[in-house]
Parts: structure tokens; sequence; C-alpha cells
């Protein structure tokens, strides 16, 4: 009870406010620092125990609402209490998005975000002699950012970005803190990803144009009527950054920010309405699952990769496929022996505590033994018992061309060129240009052309163009009679359709470009396709200079594909 008051000057009803909102608050508090506990991989265990916090939130939300004017005058509730409780829910929706990988749940975290910011919950909170408060500001601010990001909310996110700074700048000014530097390398990594496209997308008053590249109505070519592919249904990805120096923000890497959106759609109502503020229900259910379900691995260790791994493939239902995307520093076998077995051509690196050097041999006691902390083809063999795409960005994804089929399942292996023209090796700390052209076709094939911007009406002209291409090379992946029958397998899925026809787009891309020279700069896979069938078809090749000379840029190719062997 506030001031000078004894508790029996306040009357019973308001007394029982006060105790009621005290004991929702605690339990929401302990609810929610008990998320922390639960395991981050299976569906089942976090389920329950998600919907009760929701629950307990929902009624604190609600019933500081009705009682507020009690609230203040007999607890002395601030509006930074309350702004506490809107963050929290907005990371309740944040995390509710991670474990399910539906983006309305995005909206709704950014709806209570943007409510903390128009109704300044946090606005006296600078006043107030306590650092621990205004940390808690900067933390909000910083998960508004990657809510925002991962909306593609570019113009917000760069105002976000500044009134951050000056939060920061304040806070270090008044207060003698040890996180200075801490905070100061939030903002220049936000500053990097922000930055990290290569290509900017102009309006014709030279503002930008921010483009989506979620999966939306009309850019997957449609299935030709009466093609037999397999019915199987992405159902899990593992997504894993462990790029060493890559752009990165809150744990997540440029790559793994592009890979999580190419395997979205978009959502279909991104405008969150305000009145819905403190409506909890994320247990009702979408109809059917809308995108795949996501595991982030961040600079995962070798356990905790195989632990998700594990995890996904126990509860993966009949008929669906495990995605598995590494992007990651690249480990070389120490020698080459007579017997080349699935661990003698290194792979990828997991996690170690140890410093990487030169960015991609590891030091080993002993040159004779196998690194340890890296991920070899043979370790996910016993995952092919089920069906499996892969993709390897990677300076040694070609070890991944030596896999072996062992069960009959559908498999394939999408790999990254291994080595890059010095120009385009120079931009690998803001992406993987593989993983860009997976993620952007258009971005990727604008950026090895050199072009720093295009005008927004070329650009959705050239996009239009890109689609009959990708109908064509749809036509030709189910057409060819040489194709092996795992590819087929995977094309009744729209994501894993758009990254095949994707794949062979950048690899007769990168064929055709004449900086491209060397065999090791072209993408591969396992199974081989049928080159002349797809990446060297001559109708994609025409393509490829079609767009070339739309984009004004047709020196950089090779005219008659004959000049490039």
């Amino acid at each position: 009870m506030t001031g000078a008051e004894t508790e029996d000057d306040v009357p019973l009803g308001e007394r029982k406010t006060v105790t009621d909102f005290c004991y929702l608050l605690d339990k929401s508090k302990q609810l929610f620092n008990g998320l922390r506990d639960l395991p981050q991989y299976g569906h089942k265990q976090w389920q329950s125990y998600f919907g009760r916090t929701f629950d307990v939130y929902t009624k604190l939300w609600k019933f500081q609402q009705q009682h507020r004017q009690v609230l203040d005058t007999r607890y002395g509730l601030k509006r930074w209490q309350i702004g506490e409780v809107a963050s929290k829910i907005g990371q309740l929706y944040y995390h509710y998005y991670l474990r399910t990988s539906e983006t309305s749940y995005l909206n709704e975290a950014f709806s209570f975000y943007s409510a903390i910011r128009q109704r300044s919950y946090y606005y006296q909170v600078n006043k107030e002699d306590r650092p621990e408060l205004v940390v808690k500001k900067l933390r909000y601010y910083a998960r508004y950012i990657v809510v925002c990001l991962l909306l593609n909310k570019m113009d917000l996110v760069k105002v976000l970005v500044k009134e951050l700074s000056e939060e920061i700048e304040d806070y270090t000014q008044r207060f003698n803190t040890e996180d200075q530097l801490e905070w100061n390398l939030v903002l220049q990594e936000v500053a990097a990803f922000i930055e990290a496209d290569p290509v900017v997308v102009l309006n014709d008053n030279n503002s930008a144009f921010v483009t989506s590249n979620r999966l939306q109505e009309g850019s997957v070519p449609p299935l030709e009527q009466g093609m037999v592919v397999g019915q199987l249904v992405l159902t899990d990805a593992l997504i894993v950054g462990n790029c060493n120096n890559q752009v990165k923000f809150s744990e997540l890497t440029i790559d793994m920010f592009r890979m999580l959106q190419a395997l979205e759609r978009e959502p279909v109502n991104l405008a969150t309405q305000t009145s819905k503020q403190g409506t909890l229900e994320p247990n009702e259910k979408p109809a059917k699952r809308e995108n795949p379900h996501k595991y982030l691995l961040y600079k995962p260790t070798f356990s905790q990769l195989y632990t998700f791994l594990s995890a996904s493939f126990k509860e993966l239902p009949a008929n669906s496929v495990l995605l598995v995307y590494l992007s990651a520093t690249g480990v070389f076998p120490a020698t080459h022996l007579d017997y080349e077995g699935p661990y003698d051509f290194g792979g990828v690196l997991t996690n170690t505590n140890r410093d990487v050097v030169n960015g991609e041999t590891v030091q080993k006691r002993n040159q004779a033994q196998k690194e340890m902390h890296c991920l070899h083809p043979g370790d996910l063999f016993p995952f092919t018992r089920k069906p499996l795409f892969i993709i390897v960005d990677s300076s040694n994804s070609t070890a991944y061309k030596n896999f072996t089929n062992l069960f009959g399942q559908p498999l394939v292996c999408l790999l990254s060129p291994t080595v890059y023209p010095k120009s385009v090796q120079d931009q690998s700390q803001r992406g993987s240009l593989f993983t860009l052209f997976l993620y952007s076709p258009l971005l990727a094939f604008s950026s090895i052309c050199g072009l720093n911007s295009v005008r927004r009406g070329l650009w959705e002209r050239a996009q239009e163009f890109l689609r009959k291409v990708f109908r064509d090379i749809g036509q030709m992946i189910t057409r060819s009679r040489s194709i092996d029958q795992a590819f087929l397998q995977f094309f009744g899925d729209e994501f894993l359709r758009l990254l095949l026809i994707r794949f062979v787009f950048c690899s007769a891309a990168l064929r055709l470009h004449k900086l491209f020279r060397e065999s090791r700069s072209f993408p591969e896979s396992y199974p081989e396709l049928p080159k002349q069938d797809t990446v060297e078809s001559s109708l994609l090749q025409k393509h490829i200079l079609e767009l070339a000379a739309m984009l004004d840029v047709q020196s950089l190719f090779w005219d008659d594909s004959l000049e490039s062997y």
C-alpha cells in the first residue's frame, strides 16, 4: 500500500484487487522464467506449458486494464511496469513463432512491441536512477528490432536503431557501466545486418523499396496436369549457422535469416489491429500448418546438432521430409587415404571452444585423427532412413557428394560452390552467394552482375520474367527422362520445388558468367542432375541471356555457350 495509510484505511475490495494483481504478477514471472528450462526440441513437452503461461498473461493484462485506477493509487503501478508485462507478452509470441514457425505470431509480437512504443510505457524509466530499468528498455528495443527485421519492416528498423543508439548514449553517460561495449556491438551488428543485401531496389523518388522473399501466392510454378510427383511434405527444417565472421544479429547469421524466410509463406495479414491487443490465443491452431517447423541453431556443438537432428527425425510424421541446411566453415581432411569412406572427406565445422586458424583449418593434436568437431557426411547416414533433403553452403560442401543412399529413401543434397572469383569472395561476410540464390535469385543475379541498385519498375519486370523461366525449369526437371527419381519425389512440395528450381537457375547462371571459370565455382548435387536437360539446357541459357539483356549486363555472359568450355 502506498504512503502513510494503513491497511485498515483501504477498502476491502481494493485490497483484494492489489492482492490478486500481486498473485498474477508473481505467477506470470514464475511461469515465464520456467520457459528457459523447457527443452528446445520436440513438439509435445512445451505446448501445454506455453498454454498455461499465455493464460496467466491474458488474465494479468486484462486485470491491469480493468483495475488501472485502483492499482495506480493503492499499488503505485508505474507505466514501465505495464510496459514490462507487454514486453513479456511480445517475447512470448516471438518464442511461440520460433517454436511453431507460424508468422501470424510474429505479427502479434509486433503489435505488443509497437504499443509499448506508441504509448511511451518506458518513457519515465530514464528519470529513475536505476540502470537495470534502462537495460530492460534497451533489451526491449533489441527484441523489437529482431521482430521488425523478420517482418521486413526496414524503415521502422532504421528509426528504432536511431532511437536505440540515443538510448545507449544516454545510458552510458549517466551510469558508469561495464556493458557499454556490448551495447555498441549490438548497434554495429544490426547496422551491418541492415546493409547486408548487395543490391537496393529503388522507387522513383530514390527511396529503397522493400522486397519480401517469403513464398507468395503464384510464386511457385504449378505442376503440370497429370504430372506424377511424390506426395512428400516438408515438415521439419534444421537451419544451422556456423560461419566465421559472417554478419549476425541476435543469434541469427544473415544466411540463417535468409534461409528462414525462404522456408516461410508470406503472412496473409501483416497489419494486426491494435484493438486485438490483450487477446492471447495461440491455441487456435491454423487449419493446416502453413510453414515447415524450423529449428534455428547458431554455432551448435556437435552434440547439440545431433540431439536436434534425432528429436526431429523421431517426430517426423509419415510422408514427411526433414531438411538440413548447413551454412558453416569447411573442415578438410588432413591426409588422403587409399580407401576413402564417409568420414575421410572432412565436412563442416560444429562449434568448439577453440580458435579456428585462417578461418578454415582446425588445429589438431594428432594429424592422423579425425576432427571431432566436424559434421561428416557419415554422421547423417542414420537419418537417411526417412526422406532427407540437405543443403550445404560451405568451402567443403563437396564432401557431401560422397553420400550413399543406404535405405532407398528419397535423398537429395544441394551443394554450394567451394571457390568464388575474388570479386565475389569479398562479399562473403555479408552472406553466401549460393544461399542468396536460394533466397532471392534476382538479388543474387544482380549482385554477380555488379549492380548496386535496380529501379523498381525494372525489378518487377525481371521478377515477372523469372516466373516464366522458373515454369520452364520446372518442366525441364519433370520431363527429363534421365533424372534421378529422388528429385521428383521432392517436387510435390512447394518449398522444395522452388529450392530445386532456384538451384538449377543458379547453376546455369554461374556457368554462363565470364567471371566463374573453375568447375569448383559451380554448385553440385547428389545425385547429379542430368546437365543437358537442366543446367546446360540451351533454352535456359537463352533465358539467362535475355535476363542479362533486360538488366543491360549481357557483356558479362558468354553469348555462345560453346565459348565457355
